[in-house]
């Protein structure tokens, strides 16, 4: 085969799938920039700089902007093209969003200096795909359409097929086998590769990850059958849940007809720089640092295994992590065998760990769960557990059309929430795409961070022997720091405020309700009257309260929601339990609440 006498081309992940995959998405640009311009000299077919949970990290965690990051890189990386992982009609979100969102999203993309676009839907239903790459391709810019691998009963070789025809027949320029939790094998890559090479007349882009140890052998077999492209990482950042080596591949190859051309000793260079960067997030790292063939069962991908130890530490549930990734491939045949990749991934993550957390399969079901199973996510690859539907749908018919046709524009109304102070296009997208978060940042945004990791913390603020390790807030370096300890099992908020050069910290402790940064105050309607018979609404998990939908006075029915908590990134709806009138609420929206924590009051 002629291809097979063509230099391979490489797609280095460093910048957003290798952190994503091992360091729960928390790489600084500050420690992107210094090693730019060498990234810029590799020769790369492109860096993937972008996209995925880059987005939501840089304003949830970090306190950057996303767009201004992508700015930034551009300006230090004039020559290779950039890369960005768009989720189709999710965009970098988790919920589907309206057209008119889409074509703004993907155009101000472009403005910040992405080139090519790798687009997939998380269910392979490429209706929910189709706007973003008819916009790319208005842009002039270049569309990757995308395969979402997965392997079940119902999924297969000729299936791909199908799908890679369909994908070159909607205007797609490349086709990406996307094997987000590294699920395949040296036979079916070849396999696959080969089917697809020899049916569409396009490049064959492979993404692959290293998490069950089979990564070489499969490169190996897509480069014997003319693989055009494929994702690496530098070496300090590959393995594991992330990609294959970029020095390997190269290493591998060099004098073959496959050459990729890269220079050894430069991508050392950079694997030097990234070592020390990657001591900076310590804390991040995944525990899964080798090979893990059960993943085969599971299907875990590697950016949601870091991400979901995350979670259960910030739940005091690291313990349950086994319990849990036995949970997800159940869920996942109950849902219709999904693809485990954003959100899917997280929609099934989530509700899996909440069906162990909460010792009850699907006692508590997250808002996102249930518009899945009930279409809005579009059309689930097989057949759904019918005990779980009739549990989710409460009459309600599952959608067969595109779910972004139900969308009215939302533009005209984004501008209207987000206010008169939010006025770039850029921070409206912002908005769009995740309205409480952006709230919060906006307001912190430009202004100094505390430490990111406990080692940099003031050992005045250290916790006593045997507690908990403290974790910074985001408080601004100059003032007050706020840490958060456990002592004895309750735990304080730590305030460390500091004078001038020399001066001792003073620390003030005070107890809060929860092991993240202090939740705000009770709201200060009135307790339920003793002895009036009012029933408490538990939270039914650990999370924040994102939205309170009564107030105090109103009358609610049984079933009615009262309140919207996040945990784990997915929404979930606390509804009342009888009928009655609501005589106090004990949170306000932005608290932070654990499992049986007091809610509101309904009598």
């Amino acid at each position: 085969m002629n291809t097979q006498a063509k230099p391979l081309k490489v797609t280095d992940t460093i910048l957003r799938d290798a952190h994503q995959s091992l360091l729960a998405t928390r790489m600084r640009t500050e420690h992107m920039l210094p090693i730019a311009e060498k990234l810029d000299q590799v020769g790369y077919f492109s860096l993937e700089t972008w996209g995925g949970a880059t987005f939501d990290s840089c304003i949830r965690f970090l306190n950057e902007d996303p767009w201004e990051r992508a700015r930034q890189l551009k300006k230090k990386m004039p020559k290779t093209p950039f890369q960005m992982l768009l989720r189709g009609q999710n965009l970098v979100g988790y919920r589907h969003y309206a057209d008119d969102i889409v074509e703004r999203f993907v155009k101000k993309s472009v403005d910040v200096g992405i080139d090519i676009f790798r687009i997939f839907d998380a269910l392979n239903d490429f209706r929910n795909i189709r706007k973003a790459m008819e916009t790319v391709k208005e842009c002039g810019k270049t569309v990757e359409g995308t395969i979402s691998y997965t392997v079940s009963p119902v999924h297969n070789v000729e299936l791909y097929v199908k799908m890679a025809k369909e994908l070159a027949n909607m205007g797609s320029d490349i086709i990406c086998i996307k094997d987000m939790a590294g699920l395949l094998t040296p036979q079916i890559t070849g396999e696959l590769v080969r089917e697809i090479k020899n049916s569409v007349d396009l490049p064959v882009h492979l993404h692959t990850h290293a998490t069950t140890g089979l990564v070489g052998m499969n490169l190996q077999r897509a480069i014997e059958e003319g693989v055009d492209i494929v994702d690496t990482a530098i070496s300090a950042l590959a393995m594991g849940t992330s990609q294959y080596a970029t020095e390997c591949l190269v290493a591998g190859l060099k004098g073959s007809p496959r050459d990729t051309g890269l220079d050894l000793n430069l991508l050392h260079e950079i694997s030097d720089y990234f070592k020390d960067v990657k001591k900076h997030y310590a804390e991040f790292e995944s525990d899964f640092k080798s090979v893990d063939v059960k993943i085969l069962d599971s299907q875990i991908p590697g950016g949601m295994i870091s991400n979901m130890e995350n979670q259960l530490k910030e739940q005091n549930a690291l313990d349950k992590l086994e319990e849990v990734l036995k949970e997800v491939p159940r869920v996942r045949k109950d849902m219709g065998y999904p693809p485990l990749v954003t959100p899917t991934s997280q929609i099934v993550g989530s509700q899996a760990t909440l069906n162990v957390l909460t010792g009850e399969r699907y006692k508590v079901i997250t808002k996102e769960t249930r518009e899945c199973l009930l279409g809005k996510y579009g059309k689930l690859p097989s057949v759904i557990d019918q005990d779980l539907l009739n549990k989710v749908s409460e009459g309600q018919k599952i959608i067969d059309c595109r779910p972004a046709d139900l969308l009215s524009p939302e533009w005209e109304e984004v501008v209207k929430e987000a206010g008169e102070s939010v006025t770039t296009e850029e921070d409206r997208l912002t908005f769009a795409l995740f309205p409480k978060v952006a709230e919060k940042f906006f307001q912190t945004r430009g202004k100094p961070q505390a430490p990111s990791t406990p080692a940099q913390a003031p050992k005045a603020a250290q916790a006593p022997a045997g507690t908990a390790a403290p974790q910074a807030s985001s408080a601004p370096a100059s003032g007050p720091a706020v840490y958060n300890v456990t002592v004895n099992g309750r735990p304080y908020a730590v305030e460390v405020s500091f004078g001038g050069a020399g001066s001792a910290p003073a620390v003030a402790a005070a107890p809060v309700a929860t092991t993240a940064p202090a939740a705000p105050a009770a709201t200060s309607a009135p307790s339920a009257p003793a002895g009036g018979g009012g029933e408490s609404i538990p939270s039914p998990l650990p999370g924040t309260v994102v939205t309170i939908k009564v107030n105090v006075g109103d009358a609610v029915n049984a079933g009615d929601t009262i309140m919207v908590l996040e945990s784990m990134k997915m929404e979930t709806e606390v509804k009342a339990n009888s009928a009655g009138t609501v005589q106090s609420i004990q949170v306000q929206e932005g608290a932070n609440v654990q499992t049986g924590d007091a809610l509101a009051v309904i009598g």
